[in-house]
């Protein structure tokens, strides 16, 4: 039986890639004196797989193993490997439009901060999954986080780690106790940054304004979105964005290999109105990752 929105991850059918075998979904499991648990010692992917084929597959395997290196561990496969390990994951899950987590982790033989000789696990899982927003087309609302990117020397912000997320699922909660669909963060400086997991983008008088990925991490669809904007002709202003200017915008979208393309109507009463601009964004994005 299918899984439902409800199911829960640890409770499903299928397979799941675990250290160069495939392994039942059910049985995919770790120590619960796993270091990567306690100390936040892992880093992971985000994909998602269109008619079959993982889009910017060789990129986000890079971003991997380059995260796993600034986190001071190396994954124990090769970039082919890891690559072979992805497609063999989604073609044994039999889905052709999914999402997959590639994860590496390390393990539980030594308990403490340091931990430099543990074993180094790798793991990847796919799923169905549609939409990140429900009401991804109509746009969504976001509240301000309370908690804010931090400088980048205080944080290894060029590694997609799990620890970094933590006050991404905290202003992410307080977001939807407050209603909002997300929250739009602010960096050290007070000055805009991203979500609690995709990037973001403003329109004003024809140019498309982002924040310079000095302290967060510069996604992949973030690039991606990019070089679509400056391909239709739109001039791409990368720089600093003090949330005083959030009224002085037009439209407003963020992305994300989850979210995709995501228009936004609102930030905490700061209202826009989703338009031709991000309309055509969203169909370019569509056609170049499913191909037509």
């Amino acid at each position: 039986m299918a899984p439902t929105p409800d199911t829960p991850f640890h409770d499903r059918d299928g397979w799941i890639w675990f250290d160069g075998n495939f392994v039942p979904w059910r049985d995919a499991q770790v120590h619960v004196l796993t270091h990567g648990l306690h100390y936040g010692s892992s880093v992971f992917e985000g994909e998602r797989a269109y008619g079959g084929k993982i889009f910017e597959s060789a990129k986000h395997t890079q971003r991997l193993m380059r995260s796993a290196e600034i986190m001071g561990f190396q994954i124990p496969f090769s970039f082919e490997e890891i690559e072979k390990a992805k497609a063999d994951t989604l073609e044994k899950s039999g889905l052709a439009d999914c999402y997959l987590r590639p994860i590496a982790w390390r393990g539980s033989e030594k308990m403490g901060v340091s931990a430099q000789h543990n074993t180094i696990h790798l793991a990847i899982a796919a799923w169905a999954w549609g939409a990140y927003f429900a009401d991804r087309m109509t746009g969504i609302r976001l509240g301000m986080a309370k908690w804010r990117r931090p400088a980048p020397d205080t944080a290894p912000f060029e590694a997609k780690a799990a620890g970094l997320y933590m006050i991404a699922t905290l202003s992410k909660h307080a977001a939807e106790a407050e209603g909002f669909a997300d929250a739009l963060m602010l960096d050290y400086r007070g000055l805009v940054s991203e979500c609690t997991g995709a990037n973001v983008f403003f329109l004003r008088d024809g140019a498309i304004h982002t924040p310079v990925p000095d302290c967060f991490l510069d996604g992949i669809t973030r690039r991606t979105v990019i070089a679509l904007a400056k391909s239709k002709g739109y001039e791409v202003i990368e720089r600093h964005i003090d949330p005083s200017e959030l009224p002085t915008f037009s439209e407003c979208f963020i992305t994300g290999s989850a979210a995709e393309i995501t228009p936004v109507n609102e930030i905490a009463g700061q209202f826009y109105q989703p338009g031709r601009v991000t309309e055509e964004l969203v169909h370019a994005y569509d056609s170049l990752v499913r191909g037509r």
